[in-house]
């Protein structure tokens, strides 16, 4: 298949390299995207040979989140509904790939961006980067079943101050929380992220792959049980006067005046 906003690079060490590819939209997730993101995935399900898969971002950004300017889509409560699981499909399928799965953060890594990322068994980003869940400063909950995820990885304190407060977070307080397992010089990011890709493709596939698996199901065993109302939760909030507010503030680059409304 032929992918619009994604570079493959296929390389001879089993490894492969995925660059979200709309630099000058900051990598904004648009539908097509996620669409083309969901459909490399089964690709690489049929690839026995990729052992691992680096993903990044081209320009300076990884990825900013949803792109709040796309336009159009369903009009029904039902179609708007059915629209917004592309994100949490998504998610779960990043999630659940075979292949180890590498974050190389080169810049932002918001809102959708920040989902892939955790999505991802291991991140790594340059002294540079940031991370950050904005979805509750615009007046969101924060959905694509990412949260029992990021508690997975920073444990209940950090996740909290994480997704509540919406900050972007720097590098080194990414480490000090074990969101990011390295930080190294901008030079050296895909470098560095290729080494440690090298490391896992060189292990048996079969057995790494299954340890892989084992240790997500036993991570979040009760994920999906508990996250089943997830999409119920974003739909509420986006009927809010809230979410309108927090959208302006964000555009107009100000402070949310929220009401509970």
């Amino acid at each position: 298949m032929e992918y619009k906003d994604l570079i493959i690079e296929r390389r001879d060490d089993n490894i492969a390299i995925v660059t979200l590819n709309r630099p000058e939209q900051l990598n904004t997730l648009t539908t097509n995207l996620m669409t083309e993101i969901e459909q490399l995935i089964e690709d690489f399900q049929k690839d026995t040979e990729t052992r691992v898969v680096i993903f990044t971002g081209a320009g300076i950004h990884f990825c900013v989140g949803r792109d709040l300017t796309e336009q159009g889509g369903p009009t029904t409560v039902l179609g708007r509904q059915r629209a917004i699981q592309n994100g949490p499909r998504m998610t779960r399928k990043l999630y659940m790939m075979d292949q180890i799965t590498i974050a190389a953060i080169n810049g932002g890594a918001f809102g959708g961006g920040c989902c892939i990322a955790s999505a991802l068994d291991f991140r790594i980003g340059n002294e540079k980067c940031m991370a950050g869940f904005p979805e509750d400063r615009l007046g969101m909950s924060l959905s694509w079943t990412i949260l029992p995820i990021i508690v997975h990885l920073i444990g209940p304190t950090f996740a909290k101050e994480m997704t509540i407060l919406g900050k972007n977070n720097d590098a080194q307080t990414l480490l000090k929380w074990g969101f990011l397992s390295e930080v190294v010089p901008k030079e050296k990011l895909l470098e560095r992220a290729i080494e440690i890709a090298k490391d896992y493709a060189a292990m048996p596939p079969i057995s790494a792959q299954m340890i892989k698996k084992t240790i997500n199901h036993i991570s979040g065993a009760l994920d999906q049980a508990i996250m089943h109302m997830d999409m119920d939760q974003l739909m509420l909030t986006l009927q809010t006067d809230d979410l309108k507010e927090g959208i302006a503030s964000f555009f107009g680059k100000r402070d949310g005046k929220f009401k509970g409304n």
